[in-house]
């Protein structure tokens, strides 16, 4: 079968790994089986990172990006689109990228479509007007972003949903919500990551991995480690991502006299985020809102305890097939607290914990299985 997935996230030149995780699915789904070739929704505007900054490499990057490239053998066009700023209008994207998709689609032979979140990649597609079936993945920022923040994103969700054959969700909480939402024919199709070795892990150093925005709650970890200050003096925290919070995280990190025990790494390549993620003894992460979270299975994978919220769709997922992931409630620094504390001072229980997380992850969340289950819902979708 040949299948174009249709993706608003993924690596480009300046940013290799935005969207890695859709590229890592195209792979097993190529592995599968399947003849797979990529369609990315490119807007070529700097972002406001670069712009703050005025950084005259970043500013020209988005125009920079070659429309045609392949990435570990896989084809992949970029499709410029232009519209409004996001604030506003995100949730319409979709309709302004419709026009140069459906040209671009209709020079290509294929028999179905994937696309990554069903706004704007499946309203796109849906705008394109495409005769073969429509499988969308969900991610949670459009059932738990778009369709309730956005003006106008509940119907647009909806909508694209009414146009997939087929709806994969990250979990079963999201799943649960998509089916709120109109979509039928879910299935509940988990990201992977690759299993490396066993190899030594530094217990006394924290790591988070992930986007410095306020709903990943970095600063409840500072506080932590505050709080964790005197009775381990020797505990430090690595922080790997880069984004809008940085700047009052390490103020945070300053006032609370922490900015000799706190390293921001800033975004890493892939491979050397993994790097860092898997020589921590601990993988912290009490976000908010978060659907699934690669970050935790990639940690998991190499032995590493996780931490993460309670009631969160993705933790409650990944805890839920298998263990290796202590839940605390969300935004509360002395629950975080306490938890690292009973990691760090009971050695044959975090080893325990380790050792269920890296199992957890070899049964539920490779990038084969992964890839078998996609391949999987095309055949489902094509009959």
């Amino acid at each position: 079968m040949k299948v174009v997935v249709v993706a608003e996230y993924y690596p480009r030149a300046n940013d290799p790994a935005l969207g890695v995780w859709a590229h890592r699915q195209a792979l097993a789904a190529r592995d599968a089986g399947a003849e797979v070739e990529v369609v990315v929704l490119h807007r070529p505007v700097p972002s406001k990172a670069a712009l703050r900054a005025r950084d005259l490499k970043q500013l020209v990057a988005p125009l920079r990006q070659p429309l045609k490239t392949t990435r570990d053998g896989i084809d992949v066009t970029y499709v410029p689109f232009v519209a409004p700023p996001r604030p506003r209008s995100y949730a319409t994207w979709g309709a302004w990228a419709a026009p140069t998709l459906a040209l671009v689609l209709r020079r290509k032979r294929f028999d179905l479509v994937h696309a990554h979140y069903a706004a704007p990649a499946g309203d796109a597609v849906r705008r394109a007007r495409i005769k073969q079936p429509l499988v969308i993945s969900v991610h949670g920022g459009d059932v738990l972003g778009v369709a309730e923040r956005w003006r106008g994103g509940r119907a647009i969700v909806q909508a694209a949903f009414g146009a997939a054959t087929v709806t994969l969700a990250n979990s079963s909480a999201i799943a649960d919500r998509s089916r709120e939402l109109g979509a039928t024919n879910v299935r509940v199709v988990h990201l992977g990551t690759d299993v490396p070795p066993p190899a030594h892990t530094d217990i006394t150093t924290l790591v988070t991995v992930g986007n410095l925005i306020a709903r990943k709650r970095h600063g409840d970890v500072l506080r932590a480690l505050w709080l964790l200050r005197d009775e381990h003096p020797e505990l430090h925290y690595v922080v790997v991502g880069d984004g809008p919070e940085r700047p009052a995280l390490q103020a945070l990190a300053r006032s609370l006299g922490l900015a000799e025990r706190v390293a921001f790494r800033g975004a890493l390549p892939p491979d050397q985020a993994l790097t860092v993620a898997r020589w921590g003894g601990i993988f912290v992460l009490p976000s908010v809102d978060e659907a699934f979270g690669v970050a935790y299975i990639e940690a998991m994978a190499g032995g590493i305890p996780a931490v993460g919220s309670r009631g969160e769709p993705g933790p409650e997922e990944i805890a839920r097939c298998g263990g290796g992931i202590r839940l605390v409630a969300p935004g509360d620094p002395e629950a975080l607290a306490h938890e690292l504390r009973t990691l760090l001072e009971d050695a044959t229980f975090r080893r325990e914990v380790g050792a269920a997380a890296r199992a957890n992850v070899v049964e539920n969340f490779t990038w084969e299985r992964c890839g078998r289950e996609t391949v999987a819902a095309y055949e489902a979708a094509l009959r």
